[in-house]
C-alpha cells in the first residue's frame, strides 16, 4: 500500500460501507465519472485538512509542477555550508558567525569551521545565524536576519554551485516537483565591470550607454558563463550519478533566471541588465531575467523608476526574453507610503513583467483595482511566496492579498523563494496556503497547474503533459487505494 493510499485508509473503508449496504448499485454501475471521481477527491481532502500532519504527507507527494521563485544560494540549508565549509577549510568569525576565507586564525577567534563542528551549541547558534530559524529570539527583525544570511554564508558557497544544484533537485524529486526556475548571477560582476567608469546621466541617456557597452564584452562573458555552466551541470550529474544509478532527481529540469543585483550604480544595473538579456538569447538554460535585492533599500528606492526603463529599453531590443520582476515586496513601515504605490505598475506597465514576484503591496498602489484588471487582462502571474512575507514583512493570513488576486482573476502559484534560509520546502508552502485560506483540492491542483503554465521554459507543454500524466496516476492511487 502507498503512503497516501495509508492516509486515506479509514476514508476507503467507509467507502466500502456504503456500497455493501442495502441498495447499493452493481460494480459496473459504480464505476466513476469525472465528476464523481473529483467529487470523492475533494472530500477526501477536506477529510486530510482536519489533520495537519496528514494533510502534508498528501501534499508532499501530490505532483506539484514547479517552483518558479527560488534564488539558487538561498535555497540550500545551513547544515550544507557548514559541511562544504569544514571540508574547504574556510574559517568562522566565533562572534559575528560570518563564514570567512582563509587563512584562519583560531587565537583571534576565527578558527576553521572543521574545528568547531563539535561544539553543539555553537552549531546550533551557527545554523541560526545563516538562515532564519529562532530569529524570534535574537535582538534582529526577520527582514534584517533574512537578507543577512546571504553575506554571511556567502564564503562556502565557492566553487560548491554543483553541490547547491544537486541537493535543491534532490529535494524537488523528493517532493513530486518536475521543474524548477532557479535565480542565479553568474557573470554579472564582470558585466558591472563593464561599466564600472561610465557616466550615469539618466534615463534619457540609456541610448548612449547602451551604445558603450558593445555586444563583443557583453557576449565575451555570455561565453564564459556558458561554459562555467556547462561544468557545474556536468559536475552535478556526476554527484547525483545521473549516468548510472540515475535517481529521480535527474529527472527535474532545471532552468535559470539572470538575476540582476539592483543595488548598484544604475550604470552598473543597466549593464547587468543587458547582459543578463543577451544571455537569455544565447543560452536556452537561461529563461529569463529578474532583479533581486531588498525593495527597500535605499538604491533600490532611489533608482526604482530608472531600473524598471532599463528593463523596457532592453525588452525593446530583445522583445522575446521574459522578464520577472520581485514588485510590491513591502509593507507600511518598511518604506515610505509613496513607495507603495507605483512599483507593481511600473513594473508591468513600463518593464513589461510577465510575472511579479511576491506583489504583496498591491492594495497601496494607486488605482489598484485598475492594475489588477491589467494583470488579469495581461495573464501576468504573481509568485506567492507566504512564508518569506512572513518573516521578511510580516504579512499573513488576511493581510496579504493572496485571495484579493484570485478574486480578481490575477494568476497567482506559489513559491518557496529561499527554503533553505526560511528552513521551509514548497510542500510546507502548499500547506499553509490551504490551512490559512482554506482551499479545495481542486483550488490546490490549480496552483500545480499554474506553476508551470507560467514557466518560461521552452518544454512546457511537454512539462504540463507530464504533469497531467503524474496527477491521474496520484489521483487513480488515492481512488483505488493501492
Amino acid at each position: 500500500m502507498t503512503p497516501t493510499a495509508r492516509l486515506l485508509a479509514p476514508l476507503l473503508v467507509l467507502a466500502l460501507a456504503a456500497c455493501a449496504a442495502p441498495g447499493a448499485t452493481t460494480k459496473a454501475e459504480q464505476a466513476p465519472t469525472e465528476e464523481t471521481s473529483a467529487a470523492a477527491l475533494d472530500a477526501r481532502f477536506e477529510t486530510l485538512k482536519a489533520s495537519p500532519p496528514e494533510l502534508v504527507a498528501f501534499l508532499r507527494t501530490m505532483p506539484k509542477g514547479g517552483d518558479l521563485h527560488s534564488h539558487l544560494s538561498g535555497a540550500v540549508y545551513a547544515e550544507s555550508y557548514i559541511a562544504w565549509a569544514a571540508e574547504d577549510g574556510v574559517c568562522v568569525n566565533r562572534t559575528t558567525f560570518f563564514l570567512v576565507a582563509p587563512p584562519c586564525d583560531a587565537a583571534a577567534g576565527v578558527p576553521p569551521v572543521a574545528d568547531t563542528l563539535s561544539d553543539e551549541p555553537f552549531q546550533f547558534r551557527l545554523i541560526d545565524a545563516l538562515s532564519v530559524r529562532n530569529y524570534a529570539t535574537y535582538p534582529r527583525t526577520g527582514h534584517d536576519q533574512f537578507f543577512a544570511t546571504f553575506a554571511m554564508f556567502d564564503a562556502a558557497g565557492d566553487n560548491r554551485d554543483a553541490d547547491m544544484l544537486a541537493e535543491v533537485m534532490v529535494r524537488a524529486a523528493d517532493q513530486n516537483i518536475l521543474y524548477l526556475e532557479l535565480m542565479m548571477s553568474p557573470g554579472m560582476s564582470g558585466a558591472r565591470r563593464l561599466a564600472a567608469d561610465l557616466p550615469w546621466s539618466g534615463v534619457g541617456g540609456l541610448p548612449a550607454l547602451r551604445a558603450a557597452l558593445p555586444d563583443s564584452s557583453l557576449d565575451t562573458i555570455v561565453a564564459r558563463t556558458t561554459a562555467e555552466l556547462d561544468a557545474t551541470e556536468t559536475k552535478m550529474r556526476e554527484l547525483l550519478d545521473c549516468d548510472s544509478v540515475h535517481p529521480p532527481a535527474c529527472d527535474v529540469t532545471v532552468r535559470y533566471l539572470a538575476q540582476v543585483i539592483r543595488i548598484f550604480p544604475p550604470q552598473q544595473v543597466f549593464a547587468q541588465t543587458l547582459y543578463g538579456f543577451r544571455l537569455v538569447e544565447n543560452d536556452p538554460r537561461f529563461v529569463g531575467i529578474n532583479f533581486v535585492a531588498p525593495e527597500d533599500d535605499h538604491v533600490t528606492l532611489r533608482d526604482y523608476h530608472a531600473q524598471m526603463a532599463m528593463v523596457g529599453f532592453a525588452a525593446a531590443e530583445m522583445p522575446d526574453v521574459p522578464v520577472a520582476l520581485h514588485a510590491g515586496e513591502l509593507a507600511m513601515g518598511l518604506a515610505p507610503p509613496e513607495d507603495l504605490r507605483f512599483h507593481i505598475r511600473e513594473a508591468v506597465e513600463i518593464a513589461g513583467a510577465d510575472r511579479i514576484g511576491h506583489g504583496v503591496d498591491v492594495m497601496y498602489e494607486d488605482d489598484p483595482y485598475s492594475l489588477m484588471a491589467q494583470m488579469a487582462e495581461r495573464d501576468v502571474a504573481v509568485e506567492i511566496n507566504l512564508t518569506s512575507n512572513d518573516v521578511i514583512l510580516g504579512i499573513v493570513g488576511d493581510d496579504h492579498p493572496f485571495m484579493i488576486y484570485r478574486a480578481h482573476g490575477v494568476p497567482v502559484l506559489l513559491s518557496s523563494d529561499d527554503e533553505g534560509v526560511s528552513r521551509i520546502d514548497l510542500t510546507h508552502e502548499y500547506a499553509r496556503a490551504v490551512e490559512t485560506y482554506d482551499l479545495s483540492y481542486a483550488e490546490v491542483k490549480e496552483l500545480s497547474f499554474n506553476s508551470l503554465r507560467y514557466a518560461f521554459a521552452e518544454e512546457r507543454d511537454a512539462l504540463l503533459a507530464e504533469l497531467a500524466s503524474r496527477f491521474d496516476t496520484f489521483e487513480a492511487g488515492v481512488l483505488e487505494g493501492d
